[in-house]
């Protein structure tokens, strides 16, 4: 299965990259998806695992611990969602983290805790509020100076990977508006809990926690960016991670793929097999060709950020082409494998859930609509 998975897919890096990195997915990731999806708990000991082998950071320039490639980092991403999306979504949480620290953090900061990413930093972006949701231009948290500390109070909702997390970006309300922090995990004043929406039916990395701020301290420096400025800093991140975000979808596609090509391939009925009927080689061939034309469309995207060129619409293209892929090839999957697709005990519910949530999650299908209209307005 792993001969043919590497002769149809085509590397999109290095072949020896690819190698290493499916060898420790296979060993260390793809034995414990299903046990992590059903359990609903953060996978602190893959996400440690691959931060050892360096892949948590390569996105980050050498002197942090990285290879400075988002072309590399997507890999690492479609990889990963291959055997796992819980895992790989608890990966966007900390490359969000990163990548606001790495484009807008002040150099302190930047020293402080960017090297943590190579050693296993888990980390969560906390920008939803019950009453605010998608709009970030205004919130309920807020932050004020106090002498030489920021003071912050208020709730964050909903928030991804905070079951686990030790480090948090934040957005809060100051004087001059929206602004971004970053807040360390063992910070006074600082709180989980897990309300009453916290489980989600996909992209189960443990459940989602509000996050209460009573009274934070933190030093001046720890503003990221420019005071006011953080909605922007807070748009421009997600736009990197939408193009990762559509690195899982990918992967979930293609294991659904392989799966059910497996199966068709194995699958007696009528004297030959499921695959030998004309039919089945049609949903095949259609699947096929969708998902090599999104991986060239994402990885497009990936390189874009490595060059800084139209970043939020070859972004947002990835991800809505991806995510939508991903749920009609899992549901594809389904059909083909007949009452085999529809049992517990195998995969395809899971990719099926996992993928309909990041048609959701990371930025609704219309909020990528809208960007993407926003770029064609500017031509």
């Amino acid at each position: 299965m792993q001969e043919n998975r590497n002769k149809l897919w085509q590397d999109m890096v290095e072949p020896a990259f690819v190698d290493a990195l499916r060898a420790l997915v296979a060993a260390h990731v793809e034995p414990n998806a299903a046990a992590i999806d059903a359990q609903d708990v953060y996978p602190v000991a893959e996400i440690r695992a691959l931060a050892r082998a360096g892949y948590n950071s390569i996105c980050l320039p050498a002197e942090f611990g990285g290879r400075g490639s988002y072309r590399h980092a997507l890999a690492v991403f479609e990889e990963v969602s291959y055997a796992s999306a819980a895992v790989g979504i608890s990966l966007i949480t900390i490359l969000q983290a990163q990548t606001i620290l790495h484009l807008f953090g002040n150099e302190a900061l930047r020293r402080r805790y960017l090297p943590r990413f190579a050693e296993g930093l888990i980390s969560a972006y906390a920008l939803t509020e019950a009453n605010h949701g998608s709009d970030i231009r205004s919130l309920d948290t807020k932050a004020r100076r106090v002498g030489d500390e920021w003071l912050l109070t208020g709730e964050k909702s909903f928030i991804t990977s905070g079951s686990a997390a030790e480090f948090f970006i934040i957005l809060a309300q100051t004087e001059t508006g929206v602004s971004a922090f970053a807040l360390p995990g063992d910070t006074r004043g600082l709180s989980t809990y897990v309300g009453a929406n916290s489980a989600t039916f996909g992209l189960r990395n443990g459940p989602h926690v509000n996050l209460v701020l009573d009274g934070c301290r933190l030093p001046l420096d720890h503003l990221i960016g420019t005071e006011g400025k953080g909605v922007r800093a807070a748009v421009t991140t997600l736009n990197y991670s939408r193009t990762m975000a559509a690195g899982i979808s990918l992967g979930i596609a293609r294991a659904a793929f392989d799966k059910s090509l497996a199966h068709a391939r194995q699958r007696k009925v009528f004297d030959s097999t499921v695959f030998d009927k004309q039919g089945i080689q049609w949903y095949f061939a259609d699947m096929l060709t969708r998902i090599d034309a999104a991986r060239l469309l994402t990885y497009r995207a990936a390189q874009a950020l490595d060059t800084g060129a139209d970043v939020p619409r070859l972004s947002s293209e990835a991800k809505l082409m991806a995510a939508a892929l991903a749920t009609e090839v899992a549901g594809t999957a389904i059909q083909i494998c007949g009452a085999y697709g529809v049992m517990e005990n195998s995969p395809y519910g899971r990719y099926l859930r996992d993928a309909k949530a990041y048609e959701i999650a990371g930025g609704a299908s219309e909020i990528l609509r809208n960007t993407i209209g926003k770029a064609l307005m500017e031509y």
